[in-house]
């Protein structure tokens, strides 16, 4: 096992250059699984969600060969098991976005259930509705037995809820069903969008993309690719909250603008403020952050929802920054009950957070945090914690760190290089 140690109060300034898109990833390898030919995936994250997917794949018969530092080729030639092992399906959620590549191609998957951040509930519903709108014939038990004896059929149908995985895995399951499959209700968010350019390059035509209608003319068969991931707009927002609580000034290279647009309104609510050069974001140095009241001096709130609206992936990220912000500010997370649920963490650091309910959370800022022995419960809870760690005063520790390295790439090397006093350590007892 092994924890961070930080040392905070250190601006972080510098140059970045943030990571492939984690969320885009896991489901572009999973597509492998509909060709026979080579898939090249570029700007992959080494992270631990990605090994856990490639160790799936590799166990279903996929063979898997890094090309270099970022860069994953993936054959499905010869895939030998349509039953995923529980085991390999546990450490990740992402594990289900095998499900409709396998029942197109195959005709059968047997799925357990996935695992993954523990964060609320997360239906299964729409994937197995879109599954079952496709022609499949689905046994749900321990395990999920999917069927489609005689090949799944193009369909038109509506979505019960905007998820992102049950987008994809209807996505991928569409692309390798010939005719013309309407996906209403779908979920748009960058890395949806990026795979459905996967697919258009494996020979699909996918109309569409961005919106929330979206129609795939399938095909028989698919071919290989050569895809290049996105930057992770996540990633660079917990870049931009980290220098902002920390008074640095550091230059975010090659971001995506159109990813970023929700989240620049979000933070400029609690005062800070970003510059662009070219691709390049910009955080000017010494931010002095206070929260924006809405119009007539009412407290301003910050809530997610699906694309375009502000990430989920964010609500953590955006209630440590706020604990730097005068003012009050309300925190609503309206999509999972249990994301707020690593604020006492923040509060025995000194954070002034009163946590309502499951769903919402005031912060009153600006706190002055110090330093505390606190784990991380998720990965942007994690990120979270760090945020705090880098600005409080004194020493922090953070355990169960194996949560923060499933979604950001060795984090703690590319902080030290921005000024961060921080420094990965072993230790014998679970952290």
């Amino acid at each position: 096992m092994e924890k961070f140690v930080i040392e905070g109060g250190h601006p972080l300034s510098g140059t970045i250059t943030p990571a492939g898109n984690k969320n885009a990833a896991l489901p572009a390898l999973a597509a492998s699984l509909l060709t026979e030919e080579e898939v090249l995936v570029r700007n992959v994250p080494r992270i631990r969600d990605v090994e856990a997917m490639l160790e799936l794949l590799a166990d279903l018969g996929v063979r898997v060969e890094w090309r270099d530092d970022s860069s994953v080729c993936l054959c499905a030639a010869e895939v030998t098991s349509t039953d995923v092992d529980a085991a390999l399906a546990e450490p990740i959620r992402a594990s289900f976005l095998v499900a409709g590549p396998l029942l197109a191609r195959f005709g059968r998957a047997k799925m357990p259930p996935p695992g993954g951040d523990v964060i609320g509930r997360r239906r299964l519903d729409p994937h197995l509705d879109a599954f079952r709108a496709l022609g499949a014939h689905v046994q749900a038990g321990r395990d999920y037995e999917l069927t489609a004896e005689h090949g799944l059929k193009a369909c038109d149908f509506f979505m019960d809820e905007p998820s992102v995985m049950a987008t994809e895995n209807a996505l991928m399951a569409a692309a390798l069903t010939p005719g013309s499959t309407v996906i209403h209700n779908a979920a748009s968010e960058p890395h949806v969008q990026d795979l459905a350019r996967l697919l258009l390059q494996m020979g699909a035509r996918v109309e569409g993309i961005g919106s929330n209608v979206m129609l795939v003319h399938g095909s028989e068969t698919l071919g290989g690719a050569d895809h290049r991931l996105a930057p992770d707009y996540i990633e660079v927002a917990s870049f931009i909250a980290l220098a902002a609580v920390t008074g640095g000034e550091l230059r975010i290279k090659d971001a995506v603008r159109d990813h970023l647009r929700m989240t620049t309104l979000i933070f400029a609510r609690l005062g800070c403020e970003i510059g662009w050069d070219g691709d390049d974001v910009i955080v000017p140095p010494g931010q002095q952050l206070v929260v924006q009241n809405d119009h007539g001096d009412a407290i301003s709130k910050i809530e997610d929802g699906p694309w375009p609206a502000f990430p989920a992936d964010l609500t953590s990220i955006a209630l440590a920054m706020a604990t730097q912000a005068d003012g009050l500010v309300l925190i609503f997370e309206k999509m999972f009950e249990n994301r707020l649920f690593f604020v006492d963490k923040l509060v025995s650091m000194g954070a002034r957070v009163l946590l309502c309910d499951p769903h919402r959370a005031v912060v009153a800022g600006r706190s002055r945090l110090h330093g505390e022995r606190v784990d991380s419960p998720d990965i942007r809870a994690g990120m979270a914690m760090l945020i705090a760690a880098l600005c409080a005063e004194g020493r922090s520790e953070i355990g169960n760190i194996r949560q923060i390295d499933r979604g950001y790439e060795r984090i703690d090397e590319r902080l030290q290089s921005l000024g961060a006093h921080i420094e990965r350590v072993a230790t014998d007892v679970p952290a």
